[in-house]
């Protein structure tokens, strides 16, 4: 996600290099920063080089799917995150999750890591999976844009989501116009926070990518 905040996010070595917690200890954790936990869901809870869930509590939760997490946290949250708020309030949600599709920070795509982390990527699957278990039928925002484009492990890592999104008997929707190249979902930044969810085939849409990929490789 990028946003043209002044603040940016430069990871400061491959995730294979630092110490990751794995979701369960991340979410049982309880450190001592500042924010209102009975409001805000954010794990780990602590600003670190990786992000697992960043939202807020609610029984009608809209879950909003990225690429990657920026510097986003409780109580101050960047313009993309505040769009979702907004659309996710303006369809009828009472609270947001915002995830990612793939759990290392950077402000600028183009920073992650080129060399996929299968132990992030395991430990933020556990993570959907509980994201997914908030509600009895999970409502996902596709949000991610053509930024998927960025690293060739992304397409896999949304299958990944896919999947578990069909255990959970999970629904996929997008807001706002789609690319003209490949159909991808309209990132949330300037989207109208009256503009309605659309449904959305996400299995088709990565079954489509992934052969487009596999050409344009050959």
């Amino acid at each position: 996600m990028t946003d043209g905040m002044i603040m940016a996010h430069i990871p400061q070595s491959p995730t294979t290099d630092i110490d990751i917690l794995t979701f369960n200890d991340a979410l049982t954790r309880h450190g001592e920063d500042d924010y209102d936990r009975d409001r805000w869901l954010y794990v780990p809870d602590f600003y670190s080089e990786y992000r697992y869930i960043l939202g807020t509590r609610g029984k009608n939760p809209l879950i909003a799917i990225g690429i990657n997490p920026s510097t986003a946290k409780p109580d101050d949250l960047d313009n993309t995150l505040k769009s979702v708020e907004r659309i996710a309030l303006g369809n009828g949600y009472d609270s947001f999750i915002m995830f990612n599709v793939y759990a290392q920070r950077a402000t600028d795509p183009d920073k992650m890591e080129n060399e996929f982390n299968e132990k992030l990527h395991r430990e933020n699957m556990k993570a959907f999976d509980y994201v997914l278990s908030l509600s009895k039928k999970p409502h996902i925002w596709a949000a991610w844009g053509t930024i998927i484009l960025k690293r060739p492990y992304l397409p896999l890592c949304v299958r990944d989501m896919i999947t578990l999104g069909e255990r959970h008997n999970a629904e996929w929707y997008t807001c706002g116009a789609r690319s003209k190249s490949g159909s991808h979902p309209h990132h949330p930044l300037y989207l109208r926070k009256d503009l309605p969810l659309e449904a959305f085939d996400a299995s088709s849409y990565i079954d489509s990518l992934t052969v487009n990929l596999n050409q344009k490789n050959k």
